[in-house]
């Protein structure tokens, strides 16, 4: 019973920062993966995941999982792609 609690709360507290973190990334919570391969693909930043202290969105698990692959190299593209637009 006690790990089912703890397991419950924990869950709990990833879901709410989670919460508090939804719509608050950058890039004007543009899905950061899409950038990277140069495309526009706006999101609710409720898939995030933070790189030196930015948070940065995801339009899917999938392309979070990718991009953090090779964070540095997929942040440089998606910079340069940004700031094209």
């Amino acid at each position: 019973m006690k790990a089912t609690y703890l397991i419950s709360a924990i869950a709990g507290a990833t879901l709410m920062s989670t919460a508090a973190i939804a719509g608050t990334g950058a890039y004007d919570n543009m899905c950061a993966m899409g950038l990277a391969m140069g495309k526009q693909v706006k999101t609710d930043c409720s898939i995030s995941g933070e790189i030196g202290g930015t948070t940065y969105c995801f339009g899917t698990e999938e392309a979070k999982v990718s991009f953090m692959k090779d964070a540095d190299g997929n942040l440089a593209k998606a910079s340069k792609y940004y700031k094209s637009l």
